[in-house]
């Protein structure tokens, strides 16, 4: 019994000093600093690439928005890498006026492979362009992305991550869940993280790098989260991503459970990869560089698995230490409930404060914040089978919803 003290002792100071220290970066989101000062003033030039594979739904639509930019049309080109495609996703990508590249490769099938391959070639062009910005073929582009990222070009920012809203947030509980973990994590942890000059993370879609970041290596990355694995070795280096709060793109969610159980499983198969790829590189760079960026870059990828399963440990070793003495089962529910019901309103209550703080309308959202601890706990769950079971294939997430960027506002109305 004395051993299951001193765990569980070491267990309580190391998830409370955590999560002390991740409450102490998120409040530093509420504060509004100085907009950086330009260093240069320029309009850059872009590449927008748009990785797809089999998305004659909705490639023309984010296209469309692209070419409807408020930013110098002879600055900018759109790629289509169409990527192993058995549809029309190449052709109607070309008759939307992009510029389409056909790749066919069975086995190096993920997004990363897709973008080397493609970068590789303008890099060996020495292609004409300052900067480039990739997104998914789902996604739909705010009119001043182009613009703001431009913006950061010209205050001196490399690498720059823009703001992942969600196109569908009413579709269903589950787009809903994904719409309030987003939100929660642009403001708490990347806003938080760039007002204290930390390093921000890619996100999947809607970033920004600058060509000459690239043109060294390329994209080389080989895990299933390749934007995690990317910013994973910016930081390594000793270098921060930046992020754009004002440099929106609107991503398409799963609305069934079943896609989204397959979307974030790999989503967790890629973090547990950067894991064992990354931690002991990140620990050296700690020690090597002595940065706080390190330092929270190890934090972060610690913080995942490796805090869940501290997490369970706790709970177990409690269970244990209850069962010994002798506890009653109304004492043992008693307690199980102080556990699960905080637990259940916090979601709730954070979703609620990051929607006031960002202005969104609450009343179209409140069928999802109320399923809202059910999407974040069957994470858990899938974090928990992923320790077990991981399947290393990518599986593709069908994307249906036929939204233009013109759409976006009149939703906005109706809610």
């Amino acid at each position: 019994m004395e051993y299951l003290y001193i765990l569980r002792e070491a267990l309580v100071w190391t998830v409370t000093i955590f999560w002390l220290y991740q409450l102490v970066i998120s409040i530093c989101s509420l504060i509004k600093l100085k907009d950086k000062p330009l260093k240069v003033k320029k309009n850059h030039k872009f590449m927008a690439i748009i990785p797809a594979h089999n998305e004659e739904n909705v490639v023309s639509n984010l296209i469309e928005s692209l070419k409807n930019q408020n930013y110098d049309k002879n600055l900018y080109d759109i790629y289509v890498i169409a990527d192993n495609c058995t549809d029309r996703t190449a052709n109607i990508a070309r008759k939307a006026g992009a510029k389409v590249y056909e790749r066919f490769d069975e086995e190096k099938k993920t997004k990363g492979y897709a973008l080397d391959w493609f970068l590789q070639q303008k890099i060996k062009e020495n292609a004409d362009y300052d900067a480039v910005c990739v997104f998914d073929a789902d996604n739909i582009v705010d009119k001043d992305f182009l613009k703001n990222m431009n913006k950061k070009l010209c205050q001196g920012e490399d690498v720059v991550q823009g703001y992942r809203d969600i196109k569908n947030p009413t579709d269903s509980w589950i787009t809903a869940g994904y719409a309030i973990f987003y939100w929660t994590m642009h403001r708490f942890y990347h806003l938080a993280r760039y007002n204290l000059g930390l390093s921000t993370l890619l996100n999947g879609t809607g970033f920004m790098i600058r060509f000459d970041v690239l043109k060294p290596e390329g994209w080389k990355t080989v895990t299933l989260t390749e934007d995690i694995e990317f910013s994973l070795q910016r930081i390594i280096k000793g270098k921060k991503l930046g992020w754009a709060t004002d440099a929106i793109v609107y991503d398409e969610q799963p609305t069934s459970f079943k896609q989204s159980w397959s979307q974030r499983s790999r989503w967790t198969v890629g973090h547990i990869q950067c894991i064992n790829e990354y931690t002991k590189k990140l620990a050296v760079s700690v020690k090597e560089k002595k940065s706080l960026i390190n330092f929270d870059g190890f934090l972060y990828i610690v913080g995942s698995i490796p805090m869940f399963i501290a997490t369970i440990l706790l709970l177990l070793t409690n269970f244990l230490m209850y069962a010994g003495n002798g506890i009653t089962q109304a004492e043992l529910i008693l307690n199980i409930a102080k556990y699960l019901v905080p637990t259940f309103l916090f979601p709730i209550a954070t979703g609620i404060f990051v929607m006031w703080l960002d202005k969104r309308p609450i009343k179209p959202m409140i069928k999802g914040l109320l399923c809202y601890p059910l999407f974040m706990g069957s994470w858990l769950l899938i974090n928990f089978v992923c320790l077990f079971k991981r399947n290393l294939n990518w599986e593709k997430i069908n994307h249906v919803r036929n939204i233009k960027i013109t759409d976006i506002g009149l939703q906005e109305e109706r809610n």
